[in-house]
């Protein structure tokens, strides 16, 4: 596993993310069950699935990440606790501090994706016989870094998500302006 770590979960990206993940649950002492995958191991897993595209159920038993499952429910963990956000919140300022966000000016755009199984956040798709959809949309600086992301139903217009798009932007610490 070693060189399956180095390759899909980099030692300098483990550093940044490490600090932000929530300390593992205490186990009983009485019958403390299985114990828990290691939080790196569960990374590389996360990231191989979303890197190569490959469903969470069948992720390779030989990369040494535990189940594909297990994954999926930490990523989800991860994701309620706020996880990414902070991790976000870390790489924008890094990119502040060395000059490399460009704020003369910003770009929003957005793309449509089918929603077949519904949800919050969906609705009927006016380029696709109304089937159910949803729309990101994306607010990127004059390089292309993403500043804020929202996601929406797919029969909303671009023009009503541009004020909470720049609402969305996280204060971005680093160096003064």
């Amino acid at each position: 596993m070693p060189g399956t770590v180095s390759k899909w979960l980099p030692d300098n990206l483990w550093e940044r993310v490490h600090p932000l993940l929530p300390k593992p649950h205490q186990r009983r002492s009485r019958y403390p069950g299985r114990k828990p995958l290691n939080d790196r191991a569960v990374l590389t897993g996360i990231i191989f699935v979303l890197r190569t595209g490959i469903p969470w159920r069948e992720m390779p038993a030989e990369l040494g990440c535990g189940s594909g499952m297990t994954c999926l429910r930490r990523l989800k963990r991860w994701h309620r606790n706020g996880v990414f956000q902070k991790l976000y919140e870390v790489l924008l300022a890094e990119l502040h501090g060395a000059d490399k966000l460009d704020w003369s000016r910003a770009l929003v755009d957005s793309a449509t994706t089918k929603a077949p199984s519904g949800g919050e956040k969906t609705g009927p798709n006016p380029t696709d016989r109304r089937k159910l959809g949803s729309k990101v949309h994306v607010l990127v600086d004059a390089k292309g870094t993403p500043l804020a992301i929202q996601v929406s139903g797919a029969n909303t217009h671009d023009v009503t998500q541009v004020i909470p798009l720049v609402d969305g932007v996280p204060k971005v610490r680093g160096k003064k302006r």
